[in-house]
């Protein structure tokens, strides 16, 4: 294995401080920028962590003085702004080094929920009913498609932003109010889409061209009571607290109807290609009591740290944590701009 220079991006509060170790990372918020740059030290590459605010101009100093072979991208946004991430890969496209993960236009397609549900209806793709809520618009009349219970999200920043059990609404005043909510704590457009009950599965894909489709995964709810939304709040993603309490773990997907395992793995391979996505991501899905899958979302560069959902996928289907991440640098070092279609 050829050994490289790879430039990390990274938010700049999230840069492992000198010293770091495994046995104090474990709930550390930069947990997944030391794991990965970390592994890719250990497979014998040379790894420079490069903090990134909001300024383009320390990437093209740093690609000028480290020469790097490719840019390993775990930036989730650029200067706060979540749909800016597209536009940093860009710039490296620009100029002309290769980088891991997404391509700009499937970040595009993919970030803005809205557009992504019109490209997949349109393909025959199931997904909930929905509309879109602009911010700086009158909150208008509810359209008949769009029947209680429904849940109301942020357009473009991540699912779980925002997302508490108040997010899903029963009647057309609390919509209006978590509309307005949304609007004004995280100044997006909002969306709105119907409520689906039932078990949350998350699947991984890695690939450009050629994709390998990872088992299918669960977010499990194992304490939560009967009265609260199965949902993946902020909290239930992020608060180690409340997953203990609540009992919220994911695991490979058990039970499920027989030759779904295979049709959900198929579905998600349209999808993937639907959205123009390369790399790796990770689709996210809802199964409803009389067994019919829904698309929630596409979410690319998914957290790769280890133990979460994705490296565990990728386990087991037979690849290890460091050889996920040398093949996600393959994936990068192979992919080409200008031959995409």
């Amino acid at each position: 294995m050829k050994r490289l220079r790879i430039l990390a991006l990274m938010h700049d509060d999230l840069v492992p401080p000198a010293g770091a170790s495994i046995q104090n990372v474990a709930k550390a918020d930069w947990k997944m920028e030391f794991d990965v740059t970390v592994t890719l030290k250990k497979l014998g590459h040379e790894v420079h962590d490069l903090g990134v605010g909001g300024d383009l101009g320390v990437i093209r100093k740093a690609i000028d003085e480290r020469k790097p072979h490719i840019v390993l991208n775990l930036m989730e946004d650029f200067h706060g702004v979540p749909v800016f991430d597209q536009n940093v890969v860009s710039y490296l496209e620009l100029l002309r080094i290769p980088y891991t993960g997404c391509n700009p236009r499937g970040l595009m397609l993919a970030r803005d929920k809205g557009l992504s549900k019109k490209l997949l209806t349109y393909h025959r793709l199931p997904v909930p009913e929905f509309a879109v809520y602009p911010i700086g618009r009158r909150i208008g009349r509810r359209p008949k498609r769009l029947q209680f219970p429904l849940i109301v999200k942020s357009l473009t920043r991540e699912a779980s932003t925002g997302i508490s059990q108040a997010s899903v609404v029963e009647d057309d005043d609390k919509l209006a109010e978590r509309i307005r909510f949304m609007h004004q704590a995280f100044g997006t457009d909002a969306i709105v889409e119907r409520y689906i009950d039932g078990r949350e599965l998350y699947v991984g894909v890695l690939g450009n061209q050629r994709l390998q489709v990872f088992p299918v995964w669960e977010l499990l709810f194992t304490k939560m009571p009967e009265e609260l939304w199965h949902i993946a709040t902020d909290r239930v993603k992020w608060s180690r607290v409340y997953q203990q309490k609540r009992g919220i773990k994911t695991a490979a997907a058990k039970n499920l109807p027989e030759h779904m395992p295979d049709y959900i793995q198929h579905l998600c391979r349209r999808i993937y290609r639907t959205l123009d996505l390369s790399g790796y991501a990770r689709i996210d899905l809802r199964l409803d009591a009389q067994g019919k899958v829904y698309v929630l979302e596409a979410n690319p560069n998914p957290q790769l740290a280890y133990g979460e959902d994705f490296a565990e996928s990728a386990e087991r289907a037979g690849i290890g944590y460091a050889d996920l991440l040398q093949r996600i640098v393959n994936l990068g070092l192979r992919w080409r701009p200008d031959r995409s279609s």
